[in-house]
């Protein structure tokens, strides 16, 4: 059901001040920086190991990244784990009773279909199911 945890999102303010920490200290490599205009944000991926870290900087005031660091601050947002024929693992949720907060997949970073679950559903951590196409693995 659950291939790997495929990355972790991290909220940042600002990817600029952000990455020297991540690329320089760290030393893990920039995989690239792209816009997810629907969701307001602009996403740089970080190869850490087996996984990824994807830091998320809002690019509107309203978006849910920036709602996130007001309330909570900067820090880990959520936890994505890969998974082949995402709607029916999002079927398997519900009939499980989480809480989803799409019932469908919408197109995420990367070209990814994600949807989320709700924290209320899973010990107040949210959690990413994410489908990659093989060209995106």
């Amino acid at each position: 059901m659950i291939k790997k945890v495929d990355h972790i999102g991290i909220a940042v303010k600002s990817l600029e001040h952000a990455l020297p920490f991540y690329t320089d200290v760290l030393k893990l490599p920039l995989l690239g920086i792209e816009e997810v205009d629907s969701e307001k944000v602009k996403v740089a991926f970080l190869k850490a190991g087996e996984t990824k870290l994807e830091l998320l900087e809002p690019q509107s005031d309203d978006s849910a990244i920036a709602r996130f660091i007001e309330k909570r601050g900067e820090g880990i947002h959520h936890v994505a784990l890969g998974v082949d024929s995402i709607q029916e693992r999002i079927d398997d949720m519900k009939k499980n009773g989480i809480k989803m907060i799409q019932d469908v997949p919408k197109k995420g970073a990367g070209g990814a279909l994600v949807a989320f679950m709700h924290p209320k559903s899973t010990g107040s951590i949210l959690y990413e199911l994410c489908e990659k196409n093989r060209e995106a693995e």
